[in-house]
């Protein structure tokens, strides 16, 4: 049997194999409400074998979205949408999951296809915060810094989302916690230039997270996991480290956190990242090497070979795939037949099923 196709146990639940859909936002939601385009969409990535689907960043707040098409669950109106979402994926075996997010002073902004940087207040647009008044870039809204009340509120809205996300039938929360949003925002010294107690230390630049973690844990129940995703290095200068990560990783397996999702950057524009097939794999490995924590592996993963390679050597736990998803929403089934393992085809779809390997089969 493929490590890949190996089962893992996280707390109180089993995933099927060791590919998850990484969280991708679709900017297709209306005042933070699912539609259909997200019950097709993900529960096509189910039917197609993922053991688990982490659905996109989802905003804990009005505020906290990176543009109006965000999805969100910060009122109890969402809930229904997202439950019939979840009992479909689930239905198929695969586990649905959240990321619970809040973009902070890169909120506010227009979605990809529909323009570019700050939304001004007469198209809709709205005051953002950060740790400091210190904008993403030029063309980004310049947030207001939290004081602490707002710090508060912050922590309270990721506490009441999580009772949302065990209401609207969610098995894993994952935190966000990094590609420049709020709560990495405040672990970065690029971003965070606070000289009271969230600021300046990495103790006091961790303080955030580690209070979310805990209001996030006290709402979830003990037998559901929790996952982080980090972005490991800003890939800058005076930036958050890789170092820094591992010494955080750590401290986050003492309370409670099930699995460190590793990616990087996003937090400085144009940093000089070294985009490449498996790029960010290096993080995941040394995370999971120093402090023994569950990892996961993302950036460019896109052959089953590649992703049985990290699994196998060690290097992570799972494998989150994005773009690959996009282009083959049944890639499990696919990979299951390259990597000779016999998984289930949903029966509506058997009489379709290659009887060679997906690898061959492209040859053909």
């Amino acid at each position: 049997m493929p490590k890949l196709f190996e089962p893992l146990a996280l707390r109180g639940v089993t995933l099927k194999n060791r590919i998850v859909v990484s969280p991708m936002c679709q900017y297709s939601a209306v005042d933070g409400f699912a539609t259909d385009w997200h019950l097709v969409h993900l529960g096509s990535r189910a039917v197609g074998g993922a053991a688990l689907i982490l659905q996109e960043a989802t905003a804990v707040s009005p505020e906290g979205r990176i543009s109006p098409e965000d999805l969100g669950i910060w009122k109890d109106e969402h809930l229904p949408m997202l439950r019939r979402i979840n009992e479909f994926i689930a239905a198929q075996g695969c586990v649905p999951g959240v990321q619970l997010a809040h973009a902070g002073r890169k909120a506010s902004t227009f979605s990809p296809w529909t323009g570019a940087g700050e939304i001004p207040a007469s198209a809709g647009g709205w005051p953002v915060v950060g740790p400091s008044e210190v904008a993403f870039a030029d063309n980004y809204p310049r947030p207001a810094a939290l004081d602490l009340a707002g710090i508060q509120k912050v922590i309270a809205d990721f506490r009441a989302a999580a009772q949302r996300a065990l209401a609207a039938g969610y098995q894993v929360i994952e935190l966000h916690a990094a590609h420049g949003y709020l709560l990495h925002e405040f672990l970065s010294p690029l971003s965070n230039q606070r000289t009271d107690a969230y600021g300046g230390s990495f103790e006091n630049r961790t303080r955030l997270l580690l209070e979310v973690v805990a209001a996030t844990r006290e709402a979830w129940p003990a037998e559901l996991p929790l996952f982080v995703r980090l972005s490991a290095t800003d890939w800058t200068d005076g930036g958050w480290t890789a170092d820094e990560s591992v010494q955080l990783a750590a401290m986050l397996r003492t309370r409670g956190v099930n699995l460190i999702d590793c990616s990087t950057g996003g937090n400085v524009p144009k940093a000089p990242i070294p985009v490449g097939p498996g790029y960010q794999v290096q993080f995941a490995e040394r995370i999971k090497a120093e402090t023994g924590i569950l990892t996961g592996a993302v950036g460019l993963i896109t052959t089953p070979a590649e992703a049985e390679r990290i699994v196998t050597d060690g290097q992570a736990d799972l494998v989150l795939l994005a773009r690959e998803f996009l282009r083959e929403p049944y890639f499990p089934l696919f990979a299951a037949q390259d990597l000779g393992v016999e998984v289930p085809w949903p029966a509506q779809y058997e009489r379709a099923k290659p009887r060679v390997p997906a690898t061959q089969r492209r040859e053909l």
